[in-house]
Order: structure tokens, then C-alpha cells, then sequence
């Protein structure tokens, strides 16, 4: 079997494994599996298959559920790809949801001209907040996992200080609602959904998914951030230049989850958030990045996934399947993933006995 099929096999078998455990344990508890399995697709798709009826509005938010931990899964992916672990998509998305609430609220632009300047800070201020490990890891080889870990508090803390005093929330849990102009939100997406907070985030999603694409895979300058990830020595010998290349990619890295936090920020709530701790989304990235093998359309599809079964937990609650069980199956996904090598194993002992037995059946 070719590299190519096993990497698109063994996320897959990864998938199927995380759904079985997740009704194994539905069983083990006296509960009907089937419930899970309906959730899970009426949360996809707003069929009821049970009770029978369509609606739409489940759809939306199966794609706000998405819309963000696309973004972090991209970062998160952006980085591996370039040699480098980046733990800090959290800050970095809080950098940018810093950044939008400023422009949102600061800054009069006519609609149109300023929801985009709301996404560019965002996405400039994750960039910045990135590029902090990348350049310590550049000038003076410190780990950017520990930096990056540690400027998640000091981004969470400063969100929380610049919401209360600098942007005068009066109930110290939120800003003041944002003008129209610098929102992504559409009543024209919520009626077609059915209510749904369905918004335009969706579009600066997608280009992101192009761009992080195109970078990568067409570029001569992606070429020189993922040879610096594969050797630094040969890297510098070949005359790139690798301490730029490293403050790039994790610049970069931290550009696509600053954008996150714009759409969230300017997109699904339309408002500044005083947050009482991280809310999960850059270790929602790295699950992502892994389970989609680091590549765009990979992240793209397993943000979907992930998007489905958040956005199926209230259905299954509702439906007295405990919530929980999304996010067991998340984390058992994410575990047969990082069992990739015994899969590879076992799929290959497989292939041969098979070919041995095919042999055997050849012989006269």
C-alpha cells in the first residue's frame, strides 16, 4: 500500500475506532447508541430521523462550531509543517479577539471597509503575538512550547484587564455590543438558517484554508519554511535564511488563530468577552491539525468532524445521551491517531497474509 493511501486510511480507521468506543461506552452505561449516531447527524445535516422534520438552523451552528477550531487547526498545522510546535493558538486567537474589539469599537469605517480592517488587526495581532516564541526560539534556541504556554496566561490576564478598564465594560463580563459595520453577522444567513448565528465568517475561513494551501504546497518561500523544519544545518548551508524562517512561521501560525479570534469575537458573539479562563480552542487546533495530517484539506475536513460533534452535544443531552461522550470520542480519535505507527503495523501484516493466502490459492 502506497504512503499516500495510508495516510488518507489511517485517520480514517482512527475515526471509526473513536466512533465505536464512543458506543461501547453509551452501551456499557444502558443507553442506546442509536441516539448518539442520530444527534451527531441531525446536528450535521437538521434531519430528524426519528421524529421526522428538517431544520436548518442546526446546520448553522454546526458551521459556527467549526468556523474557529478550522483556524486554530491551520496554526496549529502551519507550525508542524515548518518543524516547530506551536502550543500557543490560544493566546494568539485571544491576541486577535484583543485587537478586533479595538477596531470595532475605536475605529468608525463606512460597512463593508470596517469589518475587514477588524479582520486584518486580528489577524496582525496574532501574528505579533506568534512571532514573540518564534523569534526567542531563533535569537537564543529557547523551546517555543514553554513560550508559547506561558504568553497564553499573559494574554488571557491582559484580555481580561484591557476588557474592564480599557474598553469600559460595566458588568465586568462583557463590552459594549459592537456597531453593525464591524460585524460579520447577516440577518439575510440567520433567516435562511432558521435563526442560526450563521455569519460571513465562513468566507475569511475558507481563503485562510486556500492560503495556508498555497503557501505550503506552490510557493518557493513555503519550500524554505519546511526545509528549515527538516534541517536547519542543510537549511543555512543552502543560504536560507533560518532565524527569519522561523520568526515567519510561527508569525504566520499565529495570523490564521488571531483570525479566529476575530470571528468569534466580531462574528459569533459581537462583543469583547472577559474570559475566567481558556475555552479549549487551540487544544481543539492541535487535535485538528493532527487527526487531518497537517495538511490543508486534512484540517479543513477533521474541523468539520470535530464541528459536528460540538455542535451535536446539546442533542445528545437532549436526548439523554450525556454530552460527555463527544468529547470522549474526540480525545479516543486523537489517541488512535497518535497510535499511527500500529495501524500502519497491523494494516501491513494484513496485506501480507492476504497475499500469501492469494499465493497458496495460485499453487497447483
Amino acid at each position: 500500500m502506497s504512503k499516500k493511501k495510508h495516510s488518507l486510511l489511517v485517520p480514517l480507521i482512527a475515526i471509526l475506532l473513536g466512533f465505536a468506543l464512543g458506543a461501547l461506552v453509551i452501551l456499557v452505561t444502558g443507553r442506546n447508541p442509536a441516539l448518539m449516531f442520530q444527534a451527531i447527524f441531525q446536528g450535521a445535516t437538521g434531519i430528524n430521523l426519528i421524529e421526522g422534520g428538517f431544520n436548518p438552523r442546526y446546520i448553522g451552528e454546526f458551521i459556527i462550531q467549526s468556523m474557529p477550531i478550522m483556524l486554530t487547526g491551520l496554526s496549529v498545522a502551519f507550525a508542524f509543517r515548518t518543524g516547530l510546535f506551536n502550543i500557543g493558538a490560544e493566546g494568539q486567537l485571544m491576541a486577535g479577539s484583543v485587537a478586533a474589539t479595538a477596531v470595532a469599537l475605536w475605529v468608525q469605517a463606512p460597512a463593508g471597509i470596517h469589518v475587514i480592517l477588524v479582520l486584518l488587526a486580528a489577524a496582525l495581532a496574532g501574528g505579533l503575538w506568534g512571532s514573540i516564541p518564534g523569534w526567542f526560539k531563533a535569537r537564543f534556541n529557547v523551546h517555543e512550547v514553554v513560550v508559547t504556554i506561558m504568553m497564553n496566561y499573559v494574554i488571557l490576564f491582559l484580555n481580561n484587564w484591557m476588557v474592564v478598564h480599557v474598553f469600559g465594560s460595566k458588568d465586568r463580563i462583557k463590552t459594549a455590543m459592537f456597531p453593525v459595520t464591524a460585524l460579520l453577522k447577516d440577518p439575510g444567513l440567520s433567516a435562511l438558517t432558521n435563526g442560526s448565528r450563521l455569519n460571513w465568517g465562513f468566507v475569511p475561513v475558507l481563503l485562510s484554508v486556500f492560503i495556508f494551501w498555497f503557501i505550503i504546497e506552490k510557493t518557493t518561500f513555503g519550500y524554505s519554511l519546511r526545509a528549515v523544519g527538516f534541517n536547519k544545518d542543510g537549511a543555512r548551508f543552502a543560504g536560507i535564511k533560518v532565524e527569519r524562517n522561523i520568526v515567519m512561521s510561527m508569525a504566520i501560525a499565529g495570523a490564521f488563530a488571531g483570525l479566529a479570534g476575530a470571528v468569534l469575537t466580531v462574528g459569533t458573539f459581537n462583543y469583547g468577552r472577559f474570559l475566567p479562563s481558556a475555552e479549549g480552542y487551540g487544544m481543539d487546533g492541535i487535535a485538528v491539525a493532527l487527526v487531518g495530517g497537517n495538511a490543508a484539506i486534512g484540517v479543513f475536513l477533521s474541523a468539520l468532524l470535530f464541528g459536528m460533534l460540538k455542535a451535536a452535544q446539546p442533542l445528545m443531552q437532549s436526548q439523554g445521551v450525556p454530552r460527555e461522550i463527544a468529547s470522549i470520542i474526540q480525545a479516543s480519535i486523537v489517541l488512535f491517531i497518535a497510535m499511527r505507527l500500529g495501524i500502519e503495523y497491523i494494516l501491513i501484516r494484513l496485506r501480507k497474509k492476504r497475499a500469501e493466502g492469494l499465493e497458496e490459492e495460485a499453487q497447483p
